[in-house]
């Protein structure tokens, strides 16, 4: 990696600063209702940060990234979640996840393949795990650093055989009791089945299948060296670190090969704001906000956005000749 992309201690998020932030909000936009009262209420009050009590996966805490950089803290990563299933209060999700049974658990892998297969996430564990150390940055413009385990998603491909004429991977979220693996979740507001997020459910999104095989793209199982944490996408998800966060799409349950370019969530709900590439670029500004900076959790002050989020010498060649004002 070009050392003027890496991350300077400086940068980390402070866990005592971030936990101690309090921004206030006028209340007089929420009057009105009582449900506006109590997401007020909720926004000024957030719950206190919860403890991750997980099983070790690995032991990957000594190990030395190669950002040199200290790391966002667990107590960070695992309060501060988008994961609009549950909460569309990025505080609110840890609190909703106790009763988000993820053992057992399958993932369908279908479409362009030799044979269709479900592989258990017992299965998947066996797979020679690795730390990835990976910036994080979300389209809404703040960023983390965050040590994942989990494995290159090239891996699991091969085990599926597509077939030549498959050109896209897509994935799907578990979502209410439709999962094999007979995971369930109570409906209601505050569980799947949010019904302020404003999104289509099951989430979905895709990958071209080069993007999907580069080695930087990677199957999640934990973080910090401990299996993952269901407000961060247990039991796996997705993680490519060049990309805007929404791409990485949490508690996989289906992966489809395609010769055609999959739909994905955000590009549906608002394709004028969101593409299917969606590379971490700061000369192309979202609509409504610029990404040409970020700010990291825990900071007052922003910093500049790198393009492809710092790993354009490992992957600018997969969008040689692509316009990508164009091609977002």
């Amino acid at each position: 990696m070009a050392e003027d992309t890496k991350i300077r201690s400086s940068e980390i998020t402070d866990e005592a600063t971030y936990l101690n932030r309090r921004s206030f909000i006028k209340a007089g936009a929420l009057a009105g209702s009582a449900v506006a009262t109590g997401a007020l209420y909720r926004y000024l009050n957030p719950p206190p940060p919860r403890e991750v009590s997980t099983a070790k996966i690995g032991d990957f805490s000594e190990a030395e990234s190669p950002l040199s950089d200290e790391l966002t803290s667990l107590q960070d990563i695992t309060n501060y979640n988008n994961f609009y299933e549950f909460s569309t209060d990025k505080r609110g999700v840890a609190p909703l996840v106790d009763d988000f049974e993820v053992r057992p658990w399958t993932i369908a892998v279908d479409g362009l393949v030799e044979q269709p297969t479900l592989f258990g996430i017992e299965d998947l564990l066996k797979i020679d795990q690795e730390e990835r150390i990976y910036r994080f940055r979300c389209v809404e413009g703040w960023s983390m650093v965050i040590p994942w385990v989990g494995f290159p998603l090239s891996k699991l491909i091969e085990k599926a055989k597509p077939l030549s004429k498959a050109r896209y991977v897509a994935f799907q979220t578990y979502y209410g009791g439709a999962n094999p693996s007979g995971a369930q979740l109570p409906p209601g507001p505050n569980g799947m089945g949010n019904i302020f997020a404003g999104i289509p459910f099951p989430y979905v999104e895709g990958l071209r299948m080069d993007e999907a095989m580069h080695p930087l793209t990677l199957l999640a199982t934990g973080l910090y060296g401990r299996l993952m944490p269901a407000q961060n996408g247990a039991p796996i998800r997705l993680v490519v670190p060049w990309k805007y966060g929404f791409k990485s799409i949490k508690s996989v349950v289906r992966i489809s090969f395609t010769d055609e370019e999959p739909p994905t969530t955000w590009s549906k709900q608002a394709p004028n704001e969101y593409g299917f590439y969606s590379n971490v670029n700061p000369d192309v500004p979202h609509p409504r906000w610029s990404q040409a900076t970020e700010r990291r959790i825990g900071e007052y002050g922003r910093r500049e956005t790198l393009p492809f989020n710092g790993y354009g010498e490992e992957v600018a060649g997969l969008y040689k000749g692509m316009d990508l004002k164009r091609y977002y």
